[in-house]
This record gives structure tokens, C-alpha cells and sequence, in this order.
């Protein structure tokens, strides 16, 4: 599912119509971005959680070439499901 599909399917089960459903999935995706911005981790009960974790500065490889090479410590987004989730899957 992307995200036009996403939409669709919000704006037809919250009954509105594509251009509000489009509003608030942008407006929750940009909540969980400025909570993890600032160091924050969103909880959503029964779903999962979101959170950002750093990752260290490491050694790699190129790929092309083999040659080592250094990569720079960065934050990473992370997700958890949560077990309603799991066990709708399972």
C-alpha cells in the first residue's frame, strides 16, 4: 500500500473526503517527525512504538570498489509493533 492508496482508504472508513483524510495523514506523519526531532518517541497503544536511536560511527565498504571507508554516527528512525499487531498478523 503507498500512500494514495493510504489515503484512500482513511477518507473511505472515516467517511471524509480524500483531501481531509490526505490532511491528517500528513498531519500525523509530521507529528512523529518533530516528536522524534526532538527526542521524543510516540506511543500508539496496541500498534507499536516509534522512536530514534543513534547509530555510531562505523567502518564499511564501498561496495563498487571494496575500498574501506568511514561512516559518520547518525540517528536512525526505529519501529516496535506492539502485540495487538503482532497477533493480527499471526
Amino acid at each position: 500500500m503507498n500512500k494514495a492508496e493510504l489515503v484512500e482508504y482513511i477518507a473511505q472508513s472515516a467517511e471524509l473526503p480524500k483531501t481531509k483524510a490526505s490532511q491528517a495523514l500528513n498531519g500525523f506523519i509530521e507529528a512523529i517527525t518533530k516528536s522524534l526531532q526532538q527526542g521524543n518517541s510516540v506511543a500508539l497503544t496496541g500498534f507499536g512504538v516509534f522512536n530514534a536511536s543513534d547509530r555510531k560511527a562505523r567502518e564499511g565498504r564501498n561496495p563498487q570498489t571494496g575500498e574501506p571507508m568511514q561512516i559518520k554516527a547518525s540517528r536512525v528512525p526505529r519501529f516496535k509493533a506492539g502485540k495487538a499487531l503482532k497477533e493480527a498478523l499471526n
